[in-house]
């Protein structure tokens, strides 16, 4: 029995003929026929449910299409006043990095020397960029992300069948998000942790009274996502580099130098200075660059154990690829990164931005005000630390109708107003976050 003649189904475009429309040329480039074709089956599937019009196939095919061929991933603004939100994938690499990274991603001299013709010192841009950002640090090298670092330190020193202890205050044995904590982290090399001192409380003789011939390394654990107050005390970084064993203190979120905006947070030149042996850190912190993780050695002993560490089998499976090696050149080389804007901008301006934008917003028939705000760090950097910042206050409903823009926005919700806060957003995207709140009216 064949289709009638007015039987939908005649008319539906076949597809090899809706891919060769020239408006699919660019859109096949970029994205690939697979998932160009998804789209048009997609299209052709609601003609059948007489959902829509035959003619309007290509146009349908070209609304449905992604801006990349990573469909699973969609662009967020950051309207959250979480700077480093880690649901949003920390720092917000600088237009230099981006740029760094679309070299990168072609064929490149990441491990040649181009005047010799012979194999180059993986990463030697990245890698200079470091020492030369931290000049106390008597040698410097980079793996895959802060965790990583931990786990190389501690399987090269105390992992295996050494039988070597790590002695850390027990106030530090901290959990560092998502369930990972640092104890089983450092088990898992095979290390034993010689604990010491009560929760709450420590003192250098605590250390001292624990070290003996089976230790590897003292660790001091910045605990940068909860504060203890109160009846407290810790050891600072000075007097624990008075004691025998090799030091070695994770400081976290990023920072190389200090900054006057964080007093309270550590930074790597500071605690090198204070005697460190080793210093590991995150890249996607404070720093603003991509995720990575930082291992800076002081001069002497500290740079050795960097090259001894370096030279260690487990670094081979820590390697960081070539994209993160030229973003993490560019974000230390480059001009400041977004997370730095976002932490200096003053809150005159950022209140002048929210009263500018409400405006338009209540011109267009919006129930949007101003309001003052506080901003904080976020990605387990400066707990405590907030920064007075501005928002636009709207309508609860706006916080789930937002989620669903293209780009998407991502607010938060206080005493019943949906908040997008600015200190997060930057100025060359009010424009968007305009036309995302006009899209959801």
């Amino acid at each position: 029995m064949g289709v009638p003649d007015n039987d939908v189904r005649r008319l539906v475009p076949r597809t090899d003929a809706v891919l060769a429309e020239p408006e699919l040329a660019e859109p096949l480039h970029r994205l690939g026929r697979a998932l160009v074709k998804r789209a048009v089956n997609d299209a052709q599937r609601r003609v059948r449910a007489g959902e829509l019009a035959p003619e309007r196939v290509t146009e349908a095919t070209l609304d449905a299409l992604p801006e990349t061929a990573a469909p699973s991933l969609t662009r967020v603004l950051n309207a959250t006043g979480v700077l480093l939100h880690t649901n949003l994938g920390r720092a917000p690499l600088s237009a230099a990095a981006v740029a760094a990274l679309q070299l990168a991603a072609g064929t490149c001299d990441v491990e040649l020397d181009l005047d010799t013709g012979a194999r180059g010192r993986r990463g030697r841009g990245a890698l200079g960029a470091l020492a030369e950002a931290v000049p106390d640090a008597g040698a410097v090298h980079v793996v895959n992300n802060g965790a990583a670092a931990l786990a190389l330190v501690a399987t090269a020193l105390a992992g295996g069948n050494t039988n070597k202890e790590i002695v850390i205050a027990r106030g530090e044995l901290v959990e560092i998000g998502d369930g990972f904590r640092i104890p089983e982290l450092l088990a898992s090399t095979g290390a034993r942790l010689r604990e010491v001192g009560a929760t709450n409380r420590v003192r250098l003789a605590d250390y001292a009274d624990a070290i003996g011939p089976e230790t590897a390394f003292l660790l001091k654990v910045h605990p940068s996502n909860f504060r203890i107050t109160g009846f407290t005390s810790s050891v600072p970084v000075a007097e624990l580099a008075t004691l025998e064993p090799p030091l070695v203190v994770d400081i976290g979120s990023g920072l190389l130098a200090p900054e006057p905006r964080l007093p309270a947070e550590p930074d790597a030149a500071t605690v090198l200075g204070q005697g460190a042996d080793l210093v590991t850190a995150s890249g996607d912190k404070l720093l603003g660059g991509p995720q990575a993780g930082l291992l800076l050695g002081g001069p002497g002993d500290g740079a050795e154990l960097v090259q001894r560490l370096r030279r260690h089998p487990m670094a081979r499976a820590l390697r960081v690829d070539k994209l993160t090696l030229a973003a993490l050149e560019a974000t230390l080389t480059g001009p400041p990164t977004p997370t730095a804007t976002a932490l200096h901008t003053d809150h005159t301006t950022l209140r002048s931005r929210a009263e500018a934008l409400a405006g338009r917003l209540r011109t267009a028939g919006v129930d949007a005000h101003p309001k003052d705000t506080e901003a904080t760090v976020g990605g387990g950097g400066a707990p405590g630390v907030t920064l007075p910042s501005a928002a636009v206050a709207l309508p609860e409903r706006y916080a789930e109708a937002l989620r669903k823009t293209r780009p998407a926005v991502l607010g938060h919700l206080d005493g019943g107003r949906c908040l997008l806060d600015l200190r997060t957003v930057s100025p060359e995207d009010d424009e968007r976050l305009y036309e995302a709140v006009r899209a959801c009216t």
